[in-house]
C-alpha cells in the first residue's frame, strides 16, 4: 500500500508540473508558437520516472521528484520565450 501511495504522489506532481508547464508556455508563446516536442517530452520523461518509480522500491520519492524538477527545468530551457528572454539578456 506503502508503494502505491508513493508512486501515486509521484504521479500527481508529475501532471501538476505538466500542466503548470503547458499553462505557462500558452501564457507566454501564445496558440501559434505553443512548443509541442518539449510538452510530449515532459510527458515521456514524466512517464518514465513514475515508472521506474513503480519498478525499484527503494527509489525515494523526493529522488524522483525532485528528478523531474530538475528535468522540467531543462526542458523548459529550451523553449523560445526562455532563448528569447536571454538572448535580450545578453545583447
Amino acid at each position: 500500500m506503502k508503494k502505491r501511495i508513493q508512486t501515486l504522489l509521484v504521479s500527481v506532481f508529475v501532471v501538476l508540473t505538466t500542466a503548470t508547464f503547458g499553462y505557462a508556455e500558452f501564457s507566454a508563446a501564445g496558440a501559434g508558437s505553443f512548443p509541442y516536442f518539449q510538452l510530449g517530452c515532459l510527458i515521456v520523461g514524466g512517464m518514465t520516472i513514475i515508472s521506474l518509480k513503480h519498478k525499484y522500491e527503494k527509489m525515494y520519492t523526493n529522488e524522483a521528484v525532485g528528478a523531474f524538477a530538475l528535468y522540467a527545468v531543462l526542458v523548459a530551457l529550451f523553449t523560445n520565450p526562455v532563448i528569447d528572454a536571454l538572448k535580450s539578456i545578453v545583447g
